[in-house]
């Protein structure tokens, strides 16, 4: 999932290229009360797939830039106030490190040593974990435009930025990213990053107050569970990872993870859910993965995701989305 606030300027910019911005949501089952809730979660996959293909259906390459530049840190919410209320950017990015997790799981950031090996230079990374949803180039180019902005914006000044790297080839011209970004930019990288001069760790935020931030972290600690520390994740990847090619059985799943059956069930029910729940969300999510982002047969789909055969999966995605996976498929394509 991704915080809805993420799509903060969607609907003024698709206007503005002459689209429709409620037809698009509808296409990808995402409400229309995400575009005004600050809070509200919706599926990472869908919004990042909404995004490819308004870049290639209003033939705006740069779509994912355009929309950084209309945010800013709030849409981070609550997080927001601990990074800038933090005393150094090492301080602000160890807490956005730590608490990513609230805006969504499947987002990281961090700090790594340069890729190019030069030691007065680290790497300020932006990472999806493709375990929980497909690579999309325009969500990439949102998130780390995003990221330049906000350290811009906390910093005054990115004098420090060397280079900025993107794992996928580039969607618009090459002179469009030196003028978003102000220096050269590399395709085909192994991660997302900001390449900056390691001194910059150490620059102090005009807006640091240490009492607020406190506050801010604590809030954040009380109130929010990092998934890597509930048993409910773990159940997920396992299944994740083996559904389509063993039978995904509660004791399975239970071996993998060094426990009994029936404390797996307790574990889980503690963190309000169940085997079953999870397993209808991985099969719904694998499902409408292969649908969407792929031209596989309808019968090998249903396999993947773990069905029976081509009839169970229409069963369920038809009580997902209330139609047919063909019609799911031609809807996101805008096909008739």
């Amino acid at each position: 999932m991704i915080r809805g606030a993420s799509l903060r300027g969607f609907a003024r910019l698709v206007d503005e290229l002459d689209g429709d911005p409620g037809e698009f949501m509808g296409r990808f089952a995402i409400p229309p009360e995400a575009l005004t809730s600050e809070e509200g979660l919706i599926p990472i996959t869908s919004h990042d797939l909404m995004l490819d293909a308004v870049a290639r259906e209003l033939r705006c390459p740069d779509f994912g830039l355009r929309l950084a530049c209309g945010q800013d840190l709030s849409v981070l919410g609550r997080l927001a106030l601990a990074i800038q209320a933090s005393s150094t950017v090492a301080e602000a990015l160890e807490c956005a490190s730590r608490f990513m997790f609230v805006h969504s799981p499947a987002l990281s950031v961090g700090v790594e040593p340069d890729p190019r090996g030069c030691p007065e230079v680290v790497a300020l990374t932006y990472r999806k974990d493709l375990r929980e949803s497909p690579y999309s180039p325009q969500a990439m180019e949102l998130g780390l435009g995003l990221f330049h902005q906000v350290a811009v914006a906390l910093v005054g000044s990115l004098a420090g930025l060397r280079a900025v790297e993107l794992p996928h080839q580039p969607l618009s011209p090459v002179s469009r990213y030196t003028e978003f970004f102000g220096v050269d930019v590399k395709f085909g990288c192994a991660t997302a990053a900001l390449r900056v001069e390691r001194r910059l760790l150490d620059a102090e935020f005009r807006s640091a107050d240490a009492a607020i931030r406190r506050l801010a972290v604590d809030y954040l600690a009380s109130h929010h569970t990092d998934p890597e520390r509930l048993v409910s994740t773990h159940v997920r990847r396992a299944l994740v990872g083996s559904v389509g090619t063993t039978p995904p059985a509660i004791g399975h799943v239970a071996r993998l993870l060094a426990m009994h059956p029936r404390t797996l069930q307790r574990r889980l029910a503690a963190e309000a859910t169940s085997f079953e729940e999870i397993l209808e969300d991985v099969r719904r999510d694998l499902a409408l993965r292969y649908i969407i982002t792929t031209d596989l047969p309808l019968g090998q789909v249903a396999a993947m995701a773990g069905f029976a055969d081509q009839s169970g999966l229409s069963h369920a995605v038809r009580r997902w989305r209330g139609a047919s996976p063909s019609e799911v498929r031609r809807r996101v394509y805008g096909t008739s």
